[in-house]
């Protein structure tokens, strides 16, 4: 009786409600919203900045003094570009406007891409 106890008690607390009934097709489709991707633009160019004022671009490395003469390098070859700069929260803001400002001067549209601090502990 113990052993029948314990094991409904076991498949009430850790069953899932969200496990899928055998022989229950998953080819479903996600619902689409019409024009929900009208006003996108790819970016033409993507860098990543490093909170120590690295630049990694698709040439290597650089720092924000050399990302300003990549930029206009760069803007010089493409039609309308745009800029992705992907960052995490730990880089200054300070950091950010250096390259923003660099972006501007150059003729970039930007897009950020700034990534939250995650939630571990020791984490800034």
């Amino acid at each position: 009786m113990a052993n029948v106890a314990l094991l409904a008690l076991f498949f009430t607390l850790f069953g899932s409600r969200f496990v899928l009934a055998p022989g229950l097709g998953v080819d479903f489709r996600l619902p689409v919203v019409p024009g929900a991707a009208a006003g996108a633009r790819p970016a033409s160019h993507v860098i990543s900045v490093l909170n120590s004022g690295q630049v990694f671009t698709s040439d290597g490395i650089s720092g924000i003094p050399e990302l300003g003469r990549w930029l206009k390098a760069q803007a010089v070859r493409t039609d309308s570009p745009r800029l992705l700069v992907r960052a995490g929260a730990e880089v200054p803001t300070s950091v950010l406007a250096d390259v923003a400002a660099a972006a501007a001067a150059a003729g970039f549209e930007l897009v950020w891409a700034v990534a939250e601090p995650d939630g571990r502990p020791g984490a800034r």
